[in-house]
């Protein structure tokens, strides 16, 4: 196994790939370098001596600027190197995408998955029953209703820790003292799984959120929009929607923004607004009562054959490494272009996380039109960040730094990586939604709850996502695949963990029969016959993006 690695001929930096002392040798591809100091395992060496202000590069690009002397062979941390991206242009290359070269596909043509088929073409990887407010008002309402319904149709995940609680004051009641109640374990849940009452429906989803009111009409036809994106997901045969009545974010608002999304939504749309009721009980009772039989009915559809072409993949990172950007990130965007080459669809979000690579991908936009877009949405959003008093540079989390990725560039550099090679077909702003076949990039957070709502906004129905660190992400209503940057991780949380990228770094196997079997998960879990650990968990993160104030 090599015990370091230099990422692109143009870098003179190198990551370690092993905990190494000083004194010892890294052997790169074209020298050996002696090590000054300890590198641990994910952090980065100088490959020369450098000079204060001399510029780092990795992936080929600019990824910092040295702020002390560093002897070749040393560390480079935050005490030496601060973030300094490369600038791009406002349009892409003459000779864009002429040259890409897509994967081989002739194992997967002939291969499909088992959606929901939907009216307007689109396939479902699951089929889930929205319980959505308009306003934070009604967040108590919802929550009334997940407490009337998840346990009487069998979705409640929470069993054995309601069983565990239930020991814990039987112990106490019985006089039970401090040490005996500190050494109680869970033990397993003797409970079998409850039965599902509706087997075609995955799920009745209850999302809660702090917005429709109170902020700007901007923010209000904003959180409209991301809720109609959800409300026409291909995994979502129909919602109920609760309104107060009053808010800044109107039912006709709502309706204007499904309409933008699809002419003519034939799915049910239910919605109450409580000032038109006589008493939260009567609007409560109608609601319930026309979403049972809203289920009643989504529950006839099953699953039919689809091709991979109806495939749209949300790419996302979080709590992210060093080994990212070597192992996980290009694992991810072999297999979206995989996806791409079948006819399908990718998504590249998380805009601060590109910084410094913008102009790779404004080379790889099909259109002058969207290479433009992506520019003026990168420089606008870079610049509400800093008149903020923050900036792209202060997106990196001390976890992240603290696991070798120094600088916003070194993180966006190995971030990008998630794309893939294949050309940019559209560039998307929050919340809009996917409408051409290929890779896409919309404008979202680097925050991961922010970033894959969004993303499921936009009509992801999978997401794979990718961390160093570990993270429980899911999402409500679209599957998220959780892929290891390192073993250690894969094994270390095996409950959250879907798969190990860490093969990859110790050279146990290769990005390309790695895609191979990733996409062989996607296929399983998209066609309902097997469960992400998110899913299994029970874990539905929805955070809609206030904009301005989130990296």
């Amino acid at each position: 196994m090599k015990n370091a690695l230099q990422l692109d001929p143009r870098d003179n930096i190198a990551v370690a790939l092993t905990d190494l002392e000083a004194g010892d040798t890294a052997t790169l591809q074209d020298e050996s370098i002696t090590l000054t100091e300890a590198v641990p395992a994910k952090h980065k060496f100088a490959m020369r001596d450098f000079a204060i202000g001399d510029i780092a590069m990795q992936y080929g690009v600019t990824v910092g600027k040295v702020t002390q002397t560093v002897l070749k062979g040393g560390r480079l941390t935050t005490d030496n190197l601060t973030h300094l991206a490369d600038q791009f242009t406002s349009s892409a290359s003459s000779s864009a995408n002429q040259d890409w070269q897509a994967p081989d596909i002739s194992d997967w043509q002939s291969r499909s998955f088992d959606g929901y088929h939907r009216s307007d073409g689109s396939v479902g990887t699951s089929n889930h029953w929205l319980v959505i407010p308009l306003v934070f008002c009604e967040n108590r309402n919802i929550e009334v209703m997940r407490e009337a319904f998840e346990k009487a149709l069998g979705y409640t995940r929470a069993e054995n820790y309601q069983s565990y609680t239930q020991k814990l004051v039987d112990l106490h009641l019985d006089g039970a003292d401090r040490d005996t109640l500190l050494n109680t374990e869970i033990g397993e849940n003797a409970d079998n799984p409850p039965d599902l009452i509706f087997p075609n429906i995955d799920g009745i989803q209850f999302l809660t959120h702090g917005l429709g009111c109170g902020g700007t009409r901007h923010d209000a036809q904003t959180l409209c929009g991301l809720l109609a994106g959800y409300i026409t997901h291909p995994n979502v045969a129909g919602a109920t929607v609760l309104s107060l009545g009053c808010q800044h974010a109107q039912v006709e608002i709502l309706q204007d923004e499904i309409k933008l999304r699809t002419a003519n939504l034939d799915k049910p749309l239910l919605v109450f607004e409580q000032q038109q009721w006589p008493s939260e009980q009567a609007m409560l009772t109608a609601a319930m009562r026309e979403t049972f039989v809203g289920l009643v009915e989504a529950n006839q559809i099953t699953r039919q054959p689809a091709p991979l072409s109806k495939l749209t993949l949300g790419v996302e990172c979080g709590g992210s490494d060093g080994f990212s950007g070597i192992s996980a990130n290009p694992l991810i965007g072999q297999v979206s272009d995989l996806l791409v080459a079948l006819g399908g669809s990718s998504i590249l979000a998380e805009f601060p996380e590109l910084c410094g690579v913008e102009q790779n991908l404004l080379d790889r936009c099909t259109s002058e039109k969207a290479a433009q877009r992506f520019a003026q949405l990168m420089s606008a959003y870079a610049a509400r960040a800093e008149a903020s008093g923050s900036g792209f540079d202060q997106n990196p989390s001390p976890g992240n730094i603290r696991d070798g990725l120094t600088t916003d560039a070194i993180k966006s550099a190995g971030a990008a990586k998630k794309g893939g090679t294949s050309p940019v077909v559209d560039v998307l702003d929050y919340p809009e939604h996917v409408t051409q076949p290929g890779l896409n990039l919309l404008c979202t957070p680097g925050g991961d709850v922010e970033s894959t709502t969004a993303m499921a906004g936009a009509h992801a129905n999978m997401m794979v996502f990718s961390t160093g660190l570990g993270t429980p992400t899911g999402n409500p209503i679209c599957p998220v695949i959780k892929i290891s940057t390192n073993s250690s991780l894969a094994q270390r949380m095996a409950d959250i963990i879907d798969f190990d990228a860490g093969p990859i770094i110790d050279g146990r196997n290769t990005i390309p029969a790695l895609a191979q079997k990733l996409l062989d998960l996607i296929i399983e879990i998209a066609s309902g016959r097997a469960q992400s650990k998110a899913q299994q968990l029970g874990q539905k993160d929805f955070l809609p993006w206030k904009r301005d104030v989130s990296l």
